[in-house]
């Protein structure tokens, strides 16, 4: 009996044996029957539990406001993948990118120079690597603006960071409530109680 067979899984669920250094950025494009959003930490396969109606919600909110209010230079992507190096390859709820950095329909990841923005909304499964794993990975590769965003009454509390380049670490720029309104990355104006509004 296989692996997948035993928990009343069919076989397209049966996972690859890693290799002995664990896999690479690479691979996430080549393994066959990979669940959708399945991410690369510390050469290791991540795989994301499903999301809740909130974190839906969250991502929808921002990439809507995001979209609407960015410049033209710039672009927003939801749910691709980022290779920061060879053994990671995470990927943010949502993205601000360089236009230019569009390599065609079939592109999968972005460089971490083209991300000016990376935004992670914490879902249960995730609040160690989303409070700690990513915003280190992220800093320490260069990406300027990262936000996390976190249930608070049903509302979300969006924590703003901007990289330090002398300590490649982020400083928290401030905590928002009900409204989100930046002048960085750039102007920004967002009502985070319309989370809730249909």
């Amino acid at each position: 009996m296989t692996a997948a067979r035993e928990y009343g899984l069919d076989d397209r669920y049966e996972w690859a044996v890693p290799p002995a250094d664990g896999w690479v950025a690479d691979d996430l494009d080549k393994l066959p029957n990979l669940p959708p959003h399945t991410e690369l930490i510390d050469g290791a396969l991540v795989v994301m539990s499903p999301q809740t109606r909130f974190h839906m919600l969250a991502m929808r909110l921002l990439e809507g406001a995001l979209m609407t209010q960015a410049p033209e230079h710039l672009d927003v992507a939801r749910e691709m993948t980022m290779k920061l190096d060879r053994r990671n390859r995470p990927e943010p709820d949502v993205l601000v990118v360089a236009v230019d950095a569009d390599t065609g329909p079939r592109q999968t990841w972005f460089k971490p120079e083209d991300v000016i923005l990376a935004v992670e909304v914490v879902s249960d499964d995730s609040v160690e690597r989303d409070r700690e794993v990513k915003p280190r990975k992220y800093a320490q590769a260069g990406v300027r603006h990262f936000w996390r965003v976190e249930q608070e009454d049903g509302l979300p509390v969006v924590y703003v960071y901007e990289l330090d380049p002398a300590t490649k670490q982020y400083a928290v720029m401030g905590i928002h409530r009900k409204e989100l309104k930046l002048k960085f990355p750039f102007p920004l104006d967002i009502d985070l109680t319309a989370l809730n509004r249909r």
